[in-house]
């Protein structure tokens, strides 16, 4: 269990010490998207799904979501977190829609299961207000493009 910090000496799951990490600014940036039929997208862009307004709800999921990991992942610290922001973003060459979610905090550890929790709920949540329509969308490509800060300081994703 070499390198795996989620693990003690004799195996068992722990979550971090992170008391002696001084606290510096940290961000991550993450994306994932919903691929769907070129008319379901339709109603995403027209604002005709039966639901509501898709983009926003979806939106406001993906920040509650952020603000809810360490509930959701038992390993993750609770963080304070200063920014939680979704950019949604339909796109007809899938055709579906790309989330962004770029989290920040000033803390002793990082935010990238933030961003990547805030990204799935989006996506859960654009399913879940489509699928009378539409039930074989998919949610794919979730990753991590960024994140910097901290002790290992900055990666970015290639190609992102």
């Amino acid at each position: 269990m070499a390198g795996l910090t989620h693990f003690d000496g004799k195996g068992d799951a722990h979550m971090v010490d992170v008391s002696a990490k001084p606290v510096t600014d940290r961000v991550a940036v993450a994306r994932g998207q919903v691929v769907m039929r070129p008319e379901t997208l339709e109603l995403v862009r027209t604002g005709a799904a039966a639901k509501g307004d898709v983009l926003g709800v979806a939106r406001l999921a993906g920040i509650m979501a952020a603000k809810k990991t360490a509930e959701l992942i038992p390993l993750c610290h609770p963080l304070p977190l200063s920014r939680v922001a979704l950019e949604l973003e339909p796109d007809a060459g899938l055709p579906g829609v790309v989330v962004t979610a770029t989290v920040r905090t000033s803390g002793q550890t990082g935010v990238e299961m933030e961003a990547l929790t805030a990204v799935s709920l989006a996506c859960l949540t654009i399913y879940d207000m489509l699928k009378a329509v539409q039930k074989d969308m998919r949610i794919e490509a979730v990753q991590l493009l960024l994140k910097d800060g901290g002790k290992s300081g900055r990666y970015e994703a290639r190609g992102a």
